[in-house]
């Protein structure tokens, strides 16, 4: 038996008391990759994205484990949530313009405390104080430096279009609008470097692109590094006490540890390990994260049909942002059909095998994307489920 037929035998027993569609994330798995991280930071904290779990129980799990500290949010509303749960350390990783958040915020010494917002233009600032309603808690800050990788006098950009903030000068400008204004206190730089830690080098049956793909991530590191470095001391010429500097992603977790200036990591999808990250020679993970659909139909020979399965993951629509059958091995979409809004029919010889009510398991895309189709996950320990757990949607919240 093969160790991916082994684990196919183990999820079935451990979940044959549950109907399908379910999600589970097996622990041992969960457990190990997060152990990866801790080594791969080399003794800087991790900060864990939230996006990438969406799960509160596992959020705690995970912040539980010596190398781990704090949460990367992504909206202000889940911060401010995060941190009334007992969270005491929330960086808010993208800009905001949720008014009444801000307005509860800076009313509450609490969350003042707990949560750091991110600005990469005074406007920001701006809608922060006329959100204000009267709060008079100092409002902690972070800004982002834009990493992308710029060639050719600028006329050719590699990586995501995020901050306005790409030169040491225009962030230590911003920081200096944050010092002179009352009711802001700046803690914090972020730099997350996309194009590094979200973008696979070793693309199956893509040699010529994989090494293109390592040639820019060599030329981006070195060039970021340089800036980085640049970007934070020039802000701390402003602000001398600076709580931290955060940078990096699952795929890019030591070398931007290995930075000087930086003195946190962010990570979060090396959790899980979805699909989009099997593409690495940095790193190998171990699929934690599955979901189920049961076999609804038998329409012929090497075909059945599952319920469900249509959970495509944000970003350029593509084959590569599609769920993939896993277990049983050897099942593919009908390039006819791919995954459906409400059934999906599956191919192969393992099919034959399968018989109605059989669960068929798959992996997702993107990490924390799969919580949003369940409301609980199932945690699986050996071959017995040992907890049920509810995802955000499982607890009322849908942020994005």
């Amino acid at each position: 038996m093969t160790a991916r037929a082994a684990d196919r035998a183990r999820y079935d027993r451990a979940t044959a008391a549950y109907e399908a569609p379910l999600a589970l994330v097996d622990l041992a798995a969960f457990d190990a990759n997060a152990s990866d991280l801790v080594r791969r930071a080399n003794g800087k904290p991790i900060r864990v994205a939230s996006k990438s779990v969406r799960c509160r129980a596992l959020l705690e799990r995970v912040l539980a484990r010596e190398g781990f500290a704090g949460i990367m949010s992504f909206t202000l509303a889940e911060s401010l949530w995060l941190a009334r749960s007992g969270f005491d350390d929330v960086l808010l990783a993208y800009p905001s313009a949720d008014r009444a958040g801000y307005a509860e915020l800076a009313g509450d010494p609490k969350l003042a405390a707990s949560v750091t917002v991110m600005v990469d233009d005074v406007a920001q600032l701006d809608l922060i104080d006329a959100a204000r309603a009267g709060g008079r808690e100092v409002v902690r800050v972070c800004l982002e430096l834009d990493t992308s990788l710029r060639l050719f006098g600028g006329r050719v950009r590699v990586g995501a279009r995020r901050s306005p903030l790409h030169s040491p000068a225009q962030l230590a400008e911003l920081a200096r609008s944050v010092a002179r204004r009352p009711g802001f206190r700046l803690v914090g730089i972020m730099g997350y470097e996309g194009h590094v830690a979200g973008v696979g080098d070793a693309v199956a049956g893509h040699p010529v692109r994989s090494r293109a793909v390592r040639l820019m991530q060599a030329a981006a590191r070195k060039e970021l590094a340089e800036r980085r470095g640049a970007a934070v001391r020039a802000v701390r010429a402003v602000a001398p006490e600076l709580e931290f500097v955060n940078g990096g992603g699952t795929g890019s977790v030591q070398h931007t540890a290995a930075e000087d200036a930086v003195t946190e990591i962010a990570a979060g999808s090396g959790l899980y390990v979805p699909r989009l990250f099997d593409n690495y020679t940095s790193f190998t993970g171990r699929p934690a994260a599955l979901f189920a659909l049961p076999v609804v139909r038998r329409p012929g020979v090497g075909s059945v049909t599952v319920l469900g399965g249509g959970y495509p993951a944000s970003g350029v629509a593509g084959p590569d942002r599609l769920p993939v059958p896993y277990l049983p091995e050897g099942l593919r979409f009908d390039p006819q059909e791919g995954a459906g809004e409400v059934q999906t029919p599956l191919l192969g010889s393992p099919a034959d095998d399968l018989l109605i009510g059989d669960k068929v398991w798959f992996r997702h895309a993107k990490a924390g994307e799969l919580c949003e189709r369940f409301d609980v996950l199932h945690l699986v320990e050996g071959d017995t489920v040992t907890a049920t757990v509810p995802t955000y949607r499982g607890e009322g919240h849908t942020f994005l």
